[in-house]
């Protein structure tokens, strides 16, 4: 049995030990991982706090955007450089988080392996800036960089990795191969063989040789951006293999003892869909996965009563309320319509059938009133519980799907919050749900 699962038998997945998973020293990297808006950046959150308050010395990375992490933790912001959670941790843990500044850490790698005034005319060219705030996979990239800092740091015993927002969660393991292919490939060479050539000589090389790129590139990038390519092409000419490098090196701490891959998703088709590729990459890559989060799930604890049992009572409801309704009008209209003959209401009968009627028809009529307006909640009630019972069925559907092609993988199901996490009492309520977490099916 591995570390942080626990088996409960053969029709059910694996129960995903939350805790178990948070207290091994040996696990050093814990990474979040999914497709966007499946509470990825709630979860790491959640466990980062768990952690801190049992023991650990835990940093919390996020890529996240919208900064909810900095405002659940009670921070101003936080930016690339970790910052220490006041009120977070227990027997000698602390929680440290931070939000990965792309461009920064980029200009770190810059600084860190250029001499000062190369490291200068990088930072200055207009492609660099650019290519280091907005190029595609530049954020993955950038994050696995960031991940291999603080672990070679050493400062945190447990390192927690919010994975970037990206349209698939395969981006995380994809992008730094792709920019170091691009920073270490046949495209850059091209670029950089004017430099090495040097003038007009390298000009004409570059013309003659790849007349027809030039061509599609000054149409679509311009002299100007073109010479901004070679410039910074010539400039990072040593930087290129050091790219590869770093990414195969934080590719194999990833696959390393030590480091487990957490994938979370909402028990929805599309989120459970992508969290069964990135189950299977994993496995083809040879990376440890410690289970998958189910977030947001949902559950009624009147679940003994089916969808259609309460939609049919409802449905009794409404029926039985029409009726009473009916009958119980027509006694008004026929008081109020006054007498035929004049067509307007008549005061003298108005007053005469007021004086008949006891104390008893009056209690009598406001039970029934009442009685109707109890039929309406009750029925409508009903009918929300019916649709809580359609979704959670429609959810376990789903959830019966990926256990059946993964039966192996261990699942902690996270019980939907009635409100959205905005502080850190409600990230313990998370972390508490976490470890609490029943297996899909159960």
């Amino acid at each position: 049995m591995s570390e942080g699962v626990d088996t409960m038998g053969l029709d059910t997945p694996p129960w995903l030990a939350v805790d178990r998973l948070l207290d091994d020293p040996g696990n050093r990297i814990i990474v979040c991982c999914g497709a966007g808006g499946v509470g990825k950046t709630t979860t790491a959150a959640a466990l980062g706090v768990r952690a801190a308050e049992r023991g650990r010395k835990a940093v919390v990375l996020t890529i996240d955007p919208a900064r909810r992490l900095a405002q659940s933790m009670g921070i101003d912001s936080l930016d690339n450089t970790p910052r220490e959670v006041v009120g977070v941790g227990a027997d000698g843990g602390q929680l440290h988080a931070m939000m990965l500044d792309m461009k920064r850490t980029f200009d770190e790698i810059v600084e860190a392996h250029a001499d000062g005034e190369r490291a200068r005319a990088i930072l200055a060219n207009p492609f660099y800036q650019s290519l280091s705030a907005g190029f595609a996979g530049t954020q993955e990239y950038m994050a696995m960089e960031k991940l291999g800092q603080l672990r070679a740091r050493d400062d945190w015993d447990l390192i927690i990795v919010d994975t970037p927002p990206s349209r698939s969660a395969l981006d995380f393991l994809d992008a730094p191969k792709r920019l170091g292919s691009f920073l270490d490939g046949k495209f850059i060479r091209v670029l950089m063989a004017p430099a090495k050539v040097g003038g007009r000589a390298g000009m004409k090389f570059l013309n003659v040789g790849m007349s027809m790129m030039t061509g599609t590139l000054s149409k679509l990038m311009g002299a100007s951006l073109l010479k901004d390519v070679q410039t910074f092409v010539a400039a990072m000419d040593t930087m290129f293999g050091g790219f590869r490098t770093r990414a195969d090196a934080t590719f194999q701490l990833l696959q390393a003892p030590g480091t487990a891959f957490l994938v979370v998703a909402a028990p929805e088709p599309d989120a459970l869909r992508e969290a069964a590729y990135f189950v299977e990459r994993l496995a083809a890559e040879g990376m440890p996965l410690a289970g998958l989060v189910l977030n947001r799930v949902h559950g009624s604890g009147a679940d003994q009563l089916s969808a259609e049992r309460a939609l049919a009572a409802a449905e009794n409801l409404e029926e039985r309320r029409i009726v009473d309704q009916e009958s119980g009008k027509a006694g008004l209209r026929d008081s109020a319509a006054g007498s035929p003959e004049t067509g307007s209401p008549s005061t003298e009968g108005l007053t005469a059938d007021v004086d008949e009627i006891t104390l008893d028809e009056i209690t009598l009529n406001e039970t029934a009133l009442n009685e109707t307006a109890v039929d309406a909640i009750t029925a409508g009630l009903l009918r929300l519980h019916a649709e809580r019972m359609q979704v959670i069925a429609r959810e376990q559907r789903t959830r019966d799907r990926f256990t059946s092609l993964h039966p192996e993988v261990a699942v902690a199901a996270v019980a939907a919050l009635p409100g959205d996490v905005h502080d850190l009492a409600g990230l313990r309520a998370i972390g508490e749900r976490l470890a609490a977490g029943v297996p899909a099916g159960a």
